[in-house]
């Protein structure tokens, strides 16, 4: 006689509060990003006040969008698979996860406020006072003993390769957080403090951890996410599970080493240079291998992408994750990064991944989310969800492709000289000839803001149960076969 399998009871409170976060946050960190690039374009939108200036409002726009919106879609979807590939409830129970959702959310704004009134650290990102970086390590160990002991409490003998991801992440995470931010106060009644390293270690400490932050909070965790959330909303299994435990031993492995091409033509030791474009280059396989595994899921299931506006969210994802890890060896060559180096090409390059993968990929998981936890049978408009993604995929595409032509018209400029061996640009000529590029720029994130903002209507209204009277499309697998 067949006997029903007990459905475990979820925490998924916590994880609507994440999401909660993660929306709220976005808007946030995009419309920040939106006024600094129109502060480029125009200087005189940094009104001549230090609060409000291009130096303090660029920091609150990275944090924001990479540890707020990022940080919150992480830790919430990672709380929501763990649960389910575990088939257990959260360990430490509501009240643990919630300190971890709570604390996290005071460090955020205990950053921001740092920002913006000019309480920094000397670092490259303008890392947060020795205050929040305790505040912020000890919330991290929560957060690891929550996901760590779900693991170990699991009724499920495997543990799924999205788990080994996000688990590599947050330690990882921790250890670069660490080291890179150990600083001597100057008195504990005090904000400042003093850093423990100097010169060019600093420089090696700050990029071994900056490269990495890419590399482990921005990769491997939305990886954990791309292995979880395109195979469910495609109903299809992983292309490979095999390719996908060698691609986390290799970028777990060979991620860590390639820091010092941040660094070419500095005064970091010639030897450490190579080693970091060495694996820099090495990284594109394994990258290049996850973006096939990714796209290769839907094989049998392409058709999906024609009617299914959440799955294309996570799919274009994948595809610009496997360019921007083309373009980012690419950039790590020494000859290549003599023209690509401090100019515009990076911030290009870096908004491709930033906008395309990680951006999208989230995009996608709040789609897959809310009607999930919230109970709902499909999103109130898939209409509109189609919007959100071609308004993203404007901005997003305006974006790159002014900062590619800027940035290497700038690298151009820099290294130009004429017939008397003299530089024939002066700098303010090329901060003159970018200018229609910068407007480019800002209004490209002014289209990807609105289809956030489409998103987060779209979200509100389907939490509350409304749906519009349009053709209902099946975005997922049901409830009932889908384990929720």
């Amino acid at each position: 006689m067949n006997q029903a399998i007990a459905v475990p009871t979820y925490n998924d409170e916590v994880v609507r509060k994440f999401v909660i976060a993660a929306s709220f946050w976005g808007i946030v960190g995009f419309s920040v990003g939106i006024l600094i690039a129109f502060q480029l374009a125009y200087p005189v939108l940094n009104l001549d006040l230090e609060w409000t200036s291009f130096g303090r409002l660029r920091p609150v726009h990275t944090s924001a969008v990479v540890f707020a919106f990022g940080g919150n879609i992480l830790i919430g979807s990672s709380l929501y698979i763990v649960q389910r590939t575990s088939r257990v409830t959260l360990f430490g129970g509501p009240t643990l996860a919630n300190m971890v959702f709570w604390g996290y959310q005071i460090f955020i704004v205990m950053a921001a406020l740092g920002y913006v009134l000019g309480v920094t650290q000397s670092k490259e990102y303008a890392e947060p006072e020795w205050y929040a970086d305790i505040w912020l390590t000890v919330i991290w160990v929560m957060y690891l003993v929550v996901f760590a002991g779900t693991l170990v409490t699991r009724k499920e003998s495997h543990i799924y390769v999205a788990n080994w991801f996000f688990l590599a992440f947050i330690i990882t995470v921790a250890m670069l957080h660490i080291v890179n931010n150990v600083a001597l106060p100057v008195s504990w009644m005090g904000a400042k403090s003093y850093i423990a390293w100097a010169g060019v270690r600093d420089a090696m400490t700050q990029w071994w951890y900056g490269h990495n932050a890419v590399g482990f909070f921005l990769t491997a965790g939305f990886l954990g996410m791309m292995y979880y959330f395109i195979p469910k909303q495609a109903n299809r299994p992983v292309y490979s599970y095999r390719l996908s435990v060698i691609h986390f031993w290799a970028i777990t492995f060979l991620y860590v080493w390639a820091g010092p091409h941040h660094l070419h033509y500095t005064a970091l030791p010639d030897w450490a240079q190579t080693l970091g474009m060495t694996f820099s280059i090495m990284l594109w396989m394994p990258s290049w291998g996850g973006m096939i595994n990714g796209i290769m899921t839907l094989s049998g299931a392409w058709d999906k992408l024609r009617t299914d506006p959440v799955l294309r969210f996570l799919v274009t994802s994948v595809g610009f994750y496997g360019m921007s890890t083309f373009e980012g060896p690419l950039m790590a060559i020494k000859v290549v990064n003599s023209l690509s180096h401090y100019t515009d090409w990076t911030i290009g390059h870096v908004h491709s991944a930033a906008l395309g993968w990680n951006a999208l990929v989230s995009f996608g998981a709040l789609y897959f989310l809310v009607p999930k936890l919230w109970n709902r049978e499909r999103l109130y408009s898939l209409r509109l969800a189609n919007l959100h993604f071609w308004f993203a995929t404007m901005g997003i595409v305006l974006y790159i492709t002014s900062m590619w032509i800027s940035g290497i018209m700038q690298g151009l400029m820099w290294r130009t000289y004429d017939a008397l061996g003299f530089l024939q640009y002066s700098f303010i000529e090329t901060v003159e000839a970018m200018h229609p590029y910068y407007v480019i720029r800002a209004t490209g994130g002014v289209l990807f803001l609105i289809g956030a903002l489409i998103m987060v209507y779209n979200l509100w209204m389907t939490a509350h149960g409304k749906t519009r009277d349009e053709e209902p499309i099946a975005l997922a697998p049901s409830a009932s076969s889908a384990g929720n």
